[in-house]
């Protein structure tokens, strides 16, 4: 005999409430997954010269290693959304953090080629983090709380990117060993990895049309990558992100370490300033542009204050401290998630999700160009030029630069926030 209609419901009703807090649950494990990944790519900048030791290698060199991070994480970002929607979260967000965690334990091997396989599996696992929360929480939360949560995620990131400084420079400063770290770090994501396998439920994956292969994968990014709009999203994004990328997550420490002889804590402090003012800035910038209906002023606006600050910090024309000027840098710096919203608004609805795969790829190929060209004629000379001032000041014009090619390039995009398409009024 079948169940009444009543039992049935009601027990349907149960499965998918069940179904729903799985989903959170899962998404509450890959924030932590976002968290680490953060911290994983912003530890580096700590330990510079014990990496130097251990690989034995120069400045160059670790930065070559670490560059290798963004050449994987841009690639892979195009395959993570397509992997979520072809096979669901079960099967492809463990794996990243898996990934993430072998990688780790491959960068604890006092080797350069330890380093490089290392480097590569961080950032190809980093890939899943920030995709994999965003697909679990619109799988969990209500249309009404899914900013909210999109927001928290990102919020708890930044967070791992100040930890990843703020924290662990702390810990090396007082003895402990990279490779104790780094083996450490991984042991951690590998355990996470395993309780999101297990915490995170099956879905049902609509099945593909036969025959489809790889030209029904790359459909959406020949949609995507067709639209010029979608490159000058990927600039104005990659020139605002590199500078704290770059500048400060690899190079910050050694810049204000051994340019302006500042103490290694207070040179870890001051660079951990910028990614807590992501923490600000992100979901900030993001309420202003949608309370006032527009995209690029305060595009325009936020890279601006980050010139100011910049300049502020090089040059002090005012008696504020670096670390003000970097935490406010931090905070204007959060405009450079707004042209992920863009790129959504100027593309079809069904190609969204590949959408943020294919802004993904462009900021990190800026960011794996441009850091070897910061780092060739300007990070590898830091502590050793003539005139530290003068060459901490250089590096700043570097990152300045950047920002004015933002704004010049910002003024390109197309307007899409809400305001400047006003609804017509009824008569």
């Amino acid at each position: 005999m079948s169940a009444p209609p009543l039992l049935s419901a009601v027990s349907t009703k149960q499965q998918s409430e069940t179904q729903t807090r799985a989903f959170i649950i899962a998404w509450a494990f890959t924030v932590i997954f976002y968290f680490l990944e953060y911290a994983v790519r912003s530890s580096p900048s700590v330990m510079i010269p014990e990496m130097e030791a251990s690989f034995g290698t120069t400045a160059l060199g670790i930065s070559a290693i670490l560059g290798l991070y963004y050449y994987t994480y841009s690639t892979m970002s195009l395959i993570a959304g397509t992997a979520l929607d072809r096979l669901g979260a079960k099967h492809t967000v463990p794996i990243g953090v898996a990934v993430l965690g072998a990688g780790c334990l491959f960068f604890s091997a006092p080797a350069v080629v330890g380093g490089d396989i290392g480097r590569l599996l961080q950032g190809a696992g980093s890939a899943f983090a920030f995709t994999g929360a965003v697909y679990l929480a619109a799988h969990g939360f209500p249309a009404r709380y899914l900013a909210t949560a999109i927001g928290a995620t990102q919020c708890v990131g930044m967070l791992g990117g100040s930890a990843g400084q703020f924290v662990v420079g702390p810990m090396i400063e007082r003895g402990l060993g990279i490779h104790v770290f780094w083996v450490g770090i991984g042991a951690i994501i590998l355990v996470n990895a395993v309780v999101l396998y297990l915490a995170t439920p099956k879905e049902h994956v609509a099945p593909h049309a036969p025959g489809g292969g790889l030209a029904s994968l790359l459909t959406p990014y020949k949609i995507v990558f067709s639209n010029p709009q979608s490159y000058l999203c990927g600039a104005v994004a990659g020139l605002l992100f590199v500078p704290t990328t770059i500048g400060d997550m690899v190079w910050g420490v050694a810049a204000f370490q051994k340019d302006l002889q500042l103490t290694y804590h207070d040179a870890v402090v001051t660079a951990s300033m910028v990614p807590l003012g992501w923490v600000v800035g992100c979901p900030l910038l993001g309420w202003l542009s949608d309370r006032i209906g527009r995209r690029k002023p305060v595009i325009v606006g936020s890279a601006a204050i980050m010139i100011l600050a910049a300049a502020q910090i090089a040059f002090k024309p005012l008696p504020l401290s670096a670390k003000v000027g970097m935490f406010l840098f931090g905070v204007a710096s959060g405009a450079a998630m707004i042209p992920y919203s863009i790129i959504k608004e100027v593309n079809p609805d069904n190609v969204k999700g590949s959408a943020t795969g294919g802004i993904n790829f462009l900021v990190f190929g800026i960011t794996a160009f441009l850091g070897p060209v910061f780092a060739n004629h300007i990070g590898k000379t830091f502590g050793t030029a003539a005139d530290l001032n003068q060459h901490f000041q250089t590096g700043a014009i570097f990152w300045i630069g950047c920002c004015a090619l933002a704004i010049l390039v910002s003024f390109f995009l197309r307007e899409t926030g809400h305001g400047a398409h006003p609804q017509p009024t009824s008569k």
